[in-house]
């Protein structure tokens, strides 16, 4: 059984931190890529940074050298920490396990997200809101 769930998250003031965690079920931890997405409001969901199996972590362009992301075998678990943070960071962030590596993962448009779900390739935690103000 695969599952995610998200803790943390709340409220942070712009140039503040932040930060999430994903606690992995075995099934999901056993995937490819574990990684953070986000959907801000009114926007498609998009990727934020995730971690291949090999530890390798990858970070798209509006987050590198601000958010930090860690994986950690022993207990499952996919951290985010989030820095110098922006008002646009304001968002539902949602951890997820795909079967693909993180570079394909994060980079894939909504629309194949969306075909990766309907086909188990990736899975979903309920998402967490994060907010900046």
């Amino acid at each position: 059984h695969v599952q995610l769930v998200e803790s943390g998250g709340g409220s942070a003031q712009a140039g503040g931190s932040l930060n999430l965690s994903c606690s992995a079920s075995v099934a999901a931890y056993g995937h490819g890529c574990m990684a953070w997405f986000r959907q801000r409001l009114g926007k498609e969901r998009e990727g934020v940074a995730g971690v291949d199996h090999d530890g390798t972590p990858v970070y798209v362009d509006d987050v590198k050298g601000r958010f930090t992301v860690s994986r950690h075998d022993a207990g499952n678990t996919l951290d985010l920490q989030m820095m110098s943070m922006k008002l646009e960071d304001t968002a539902v962030y949602t951890c997820a396990a795909g079967r693909a590596s993180c570079q394909d993962f994060l980079s894939a448009t909504a629309t194949e997200l969306r075909t990766f779900t309907r086909m188990q390739y990736v899975f979903w935690g309920q998402g967490t809101q994060v907010t900046v103000s």
